[in-house]
């Protein structure tokens, strides 16, 4: 019993320091290259000079946005604990203005212990955060706002963003308003005076996915240790490793018919080729060129191509790189891809009716065979 007390102890600390992100990323703050170094250096020139800094933090789920936010905030807070006041808002929750900043107004009078009123109009909020603003400006007090979920933000006339970004060139504010989005093209959804005057673009934070990945693994392989024992397994780690190789997007890529495969396929090699910019039109060439060059025995034609092409925007695993050209048809629009190399040999590996040598063509690897990427 003893043993088995010990066991779960130690079970329980492995867990808490697996799954609390303070722990796991104050390795990381010591270097000056890290992502917590360069935020911290940004939130506190708004602290300590009055800097007005607006910031966008991008990457896929997991890699440690948020995170590496809260560590650095949660210093600038132990730093200067009477200078930094942090509103949060979601995308998810406050896309509506009005609930935005009825939302605003709420956490502003919490922090300040200020009377609320619920019935206050959309003019009445907007004018109490300018407001708030200045008096804590002139208090060299700064307002940190985080938007979760951005890109929610960004969509439909942008009237929280317009406002927020306004209030800031006020020569008395003294605030900061950060992003976070895991859409990579979270930016292209601004309109121009947004993007262009404001905000910085922080692409990624991806050098700590990897990281993330590991103590995922780690956490799943320790929440199933047996307490009797008290020590780790094999399967225990086969266990966790079956599980985090469960991907969404290669869930997605199961489902995928053959000829979304190919344009898929398509895309990553045009990217190997470093072509930066490719709409469905070129997608199609490069089809059309393996097709010629290998004789396969698939030849689909064009408009059946086109509707395999939406299908892939719909399912979310290609999309358009920007929100220009609505207007124009989808075959002229330009689009990115948002699975990987990997995620996509992987997905195909799976797919149990898949043409192995088709795909060869296609620069795939399978079964201990592989093709470089855009080489025929």
């Amino acid at each position: 019993m003893a043993v088995q007390n010990h066991a779960r102890d130690a079970q329980n600390l492995l867990r808490s320091r697996l799954c609390n992100p303070s722990f796991v990323f104050k390795a990381l703050s010591g270097s000056p290259d890290s992502n917590y170094s360069k935020l911290k250096f940004i939130l506190s020139s708004s602290v300590t000079e009055a800097c007005n800094n607006s910031l966008l933090l991008l990457g896929p789920r997991g890699s440690g946005k948020t995170a590496v936010l809260e560590l650095v905030l949660n210093d600038l807070l132990e730093e200067y604990p009477d200078m930094i006041s942090v509103i949060r808002l979601n995308g998810l929750l406050h896309n509506d203005d009005n609930c935005a900043f009825k939302e605003i107004s709420r956490q502003l009078c919490v922090e300040h212990h200020l009377l609320f009123s619920k019935m206050a109009s959309f003019d009445d909020n907007s004018q109490f955060l300018i407001a708030m603003l200045r008096e804590c400006g002139l208090a060299h007090k700064t307002i940190v706002f985080v938007l979760e979920e951005f890109d929610l933000f960004a969509q439909g006339k942008q009237r929280l963003l317009y406002s927020l970004l306004d209030a800031m060139q006020s020569i008395t504010s003294q605030a900061a308003v950060i992003g976070i989005s895991c859409r990579l093209d979270a930016d292209q959804l601004l309109e121009k005076r947004v993007a262009a005057a404001h905000l910085t673009i922080a692409n990624g934070l991806n050098s700590s996915k990897r990281l993330c990945y590991s103590i995922q693994y780690k956490a799943r392989a320790v929440s199933s240790i047996d307490v009797k024992s008290g020590y780790p397994s094999l399967d225990n780690f086969k266990t966790a490793l079956s599980s985090f190789r469960r991907q969404p997007k290669q869930e997605c890529i199961k489902d995928c018919s053959i000829l979304e495969l190919y344009i898929l396929a398509c895309i990553r090699r045009l990217e190997s080729k470093e072509q930066k910019s490719y709409n469905f039109n070129s997608v199609m060439k490069e089809y059309k060129s393996i097709h010629d060059q290998f004789q396969t025995s698939d030849d689909y034609a064009r408009n059946v191509c086109l509707r395999a092409f939406e299908r892939l925007l719909q399912r979310d695993l290609i999309c358009f790189s920007d929100n220009r050209g609505q207007g124009q048809s989808v075959e002229f629009r330009p689009v990115k891809c948002l699975i990987s190399h990997f995620e996509l040999q992987e997905g195909i590996k799976a797919y149990r009716s898949c043409p192995v040598s088709c795909f060869l063509h296609y620069g795939f690897c399978y079964s201990g065979i592989s093709l470089l990427a855009g080489v025929s």
